[in-house]
């Protein structure tokens, strides 16, 4: 667990993506991100940090870690993206079976094929609006959630689950290059088991980094192969 322990700062030796998502000392929000920092850093089993702490709300226990996700998996991003250009990656894919069009029902009201560097940073703009917002991601506990949090959770971790799947298919090279594949497979990891304690991303969704996943997770069930799609939105 010392990989992870240094994740932030090997990642921010260079440049960062997109500034970093925070949480304001003395806030709820701000304990729990710290106390499952501190479980991370002291060495416990994954799939044991993941779970729920006894009396603690499971909307802020997701909202902790969406934001923490948003942050690692930005940071990784940042390592490869000058590698992803419209020239090497001319869709947003994950090898030649999966290809994800982007959708806001904005700019983009029908699915729309995009390079993978244009559909990640539309992706990352989308997340950062959502967990900015804090009636979507209330900071205090006077402000409710609304009933539409963990729906939301959702679509974004499935959306950030296939930045992974675009950054270890096509450009997992350069992560080794640098020396960062300990602390990638450490952040896939406790990603991995997050979604899959509280059910977040579809298994359909998994099924790109199925093999990978199975060697990065030793203690992890085969990924059902039934279900398959090949355009997402």
């Amino acid at each position: 667990m010392a990989a992870l322990g240094g994740f932030v700062e090997f990642f921010q030796k260079g440049k960062t993506f997109r500034p970093k998502k925070k949480f304001e000392p003395g806030t709820l929000k701000y304990s729990l991100h710290k106390q499952a920092q501190a479980s991370l850093n002291s060495g416990i089993n994954l799939r044991n940090v993941v779970a729920l702490p006894p009396g603690e709300d499971l909307n802020d226990w997701i909202a902790v870690h969406v934001v923490d996700f948003f942050n690692r998996i930005n940071l990784i991003y940042g390592t490869v993206c000058e590698y992803c250009t419209a020239t090497s990656c001319p869709t947003m894919s994950g090898g030649q079976k999966f290809e994800y069009l982007w959708a806001d029902g904005v700019k983009y009201k029908k699915p729309t094929c995009l390079p993978a560097h244009q559909y990640i940073a539309l992706l990352m703009d989308w997340v950062e609006t959502q967990i900015n917002d804090e009636h979507v991601f209330p900071v205090t506990v006077d402000v409710p959630f609304p009933k539409s949090f963990i729906p939301l959770c959702k679509k974004i971790l499935t959306r950030l689950f296939r930045v992974f799947v675009h950054v270890y298919i096509h450009h997992f090279d350069r992560i080794v290059a640098i020396g960062a594949e300990a602390h990638v497979n450490t952040c896939y990891k406790h990603f991995y088991y997050f979604i899959i304690e509280f059910d977040l991303v579809p298994q359909k969704e998994l099924e790109p980094l199925k093999d990978m996943t199975v060697k990065v997770c030793h203690d992890t069930p085969e990924v059902s192969s039934s279900a398959n799609s090949d355009q997402k939105k």
